[in-house]
């Protein structure tokens, strides 16, 4: 359904989703901030017309864990794209994002956990969702998460209690096959204390002429002396416009891991961040971002030190190729109170021709005196004498460029899952 987006509109999606009243007001609260805030005057230029974007697309069917019920052409589209093998070899769960709604959720762990949709966690545990749901990403930081709190729908929430260990990943996979639509799924995950979770996130979508949007908001919560790492391969098409934001606080002794894999995308803008809140807990975050020809790919990490003895670890790896722009943009700050803090950056980029460009954009701050912050960054040229020399050998020149590609991208594909891994592969050769 196509509407103008409007308080009309506001109302119309809260009603239909059948929302409390509290979240009614906090989406018109939302909307409003999005009218008031202009785009980011950092990074690559938005251009965007909000008025030829389709806010909202039903699928009309509820949430179902039986996979023969769900729609002939999205069952096609996702088995298509391997993830429902990928849940039946590996995975202790998965959650399916068609358009803006979850259409197939299916949870196998026996453990006391929760896994749903966000919409889901609203009406069946709200007290727990309103506990997180906006506590740890404010609707007002920007103009997309303002966007997101307006018109927030789908996502996960996930819920794993004390002294919880998965024996598997969980997974959500979110595709676009509309033309200029937008999606605003809303993801929340509490790992309660000594417990532990690894969650995979595949996005994708087809190619249309018109530009698309994707502005998540992702909210994490780590106990102490837990574990969390989340894992993202996104290969959205050229057309979409990814700006996401992720955050996640940590306490005590707990460890929250970034791997983020950035191929797809018109412009992507996406840094995810720790608040490294109680003592000796750890923040890691390594990522890659491949921009090629009309892509502009912003991407990063943001590591905040509080607690004491606190350790951060950001691994950036960029490639451009045929005229992309891939800039590493991060922060890193360690607070007074973050003694004997230990802060470590490295940034390395690829440039595989005479038209790309990649760019380092690091902020780092250190407040006392006993910490100790690292910055490292690197940068390889291909030249035309190594790609001559390895054309030598018998090589094409793609597939030399191949090569040079996944060997530099290495330390990345260990942290990969082999299924994830081997997709990685694939994505990079196409």
């Amino acid at each position: 359904m196509e509407k103008k987006l409007d308080q009309d509109f506001i109302v119309w999606l809260s009603r239909k989703k059948g929302e409390d009243k509290k979240m009614l007001e906090f989406r018109l609260k939302s909307f409003q901030m999005f009218l008031k805030l202009d785009n980011p005057t950092f990074g690559p230029k938005i251009d965007l017309d909000f008025d030829h974007i389709n806010y909202y697309k039903s699928n009309e069917k509820p949430v179902t864990d039986k996979w023969d019920q769900v729609d002939h052409d999205i069952k096609n589209t996702f088995q298509s794209l391997g993830v429902i093998e990928a849940e039946e070899k590996y995975l202790d769960g998965v959650s399916n994002q068609y358009e803006s709604e979850v259409v197939y959720h299916h949870n196998k762990t026996d453990k006391e956990i929760i896994f749903m949709s966000t919409d889901d966690a609203l009406k069946k545990y709200p007290d727990l969702f309103y506990k997180y749901f906006n506590h740890l990403v404010n609707y007002a930081e920007n103009k997309y998460t303002a966007l997101n709190g307006a018109l927030w729908s789908g996502g996960s929430f996930i819920y794993i209690p004390p002294h919880t260990h998965l024996d598997r990943p969980l997974q959500s996979y979110f595709r676009i096959d509309s033309e200029s639509l937008g999606q605003f799924e809303r993801t929340i995950i509490i790992v309660d204390d000594d417990s532990s979770l690894e969650y995979i996130e595949g996005c994708t979508a087809k190619s249309y002429s018109e530009s698309s949007l994707h502005a998540g908001v992702v909210e994490i919560y780590v106990g102490k002396n837990a574990r969390c790492r989340y894992s993202t391969i996104q290969n959205w098409s050229t057309d979409v416009y990814n700006l996401v934001t992720k955050r996640a606080v940590v306490d005590s002794n707990g460890i929250m891991e970034w791997v983020d894999g950035n191929i797809g995308s018109k412009i992507t803008m996406k840094y995810p961040s720790c608040i490294l809140q109680g003592d000796n807990a750890v923040g890691n975050s390594l990522s890659i971002a491949y921009a090629k020809k009309g892509q502009a790919l912003d991407a990063g990490a943001k590591m905040i030190h509080i607690g004491k003895n606190t350790k951060s670890n950001i691994i950036s790896k960029s490639i451009a190729e045929d005229g992309g722009i891939s800039n590493y943009r991060g922060l890193v700050k360690i607070t007074p109170s973050a003694i004997g803090a230990l802060a470590k950056v490295k940034c390395d980029t690829l440039i595989l021709d005479g038209i790309s460009s990649s760019n380092t954009y690091p902020k780092n701050i250190l407040e006392n005196e006993s910490s100790t912050l690292e910055h490292e960054a690197t940068i390889s040229k291909v030249s035309e004498d190594k790609l001559n020399y390895l054309m030598s050998k018998g090589l094409s020149e793609d597939k030399c460029k191949e090569l040079l590609v996944l060997g530099f991208i290495a330390d990345f594909k260990k942290e990969l899952p082999m299924e994830y891994a081997v997709e990685l592969n694939r994505l990079i050769k196409d």
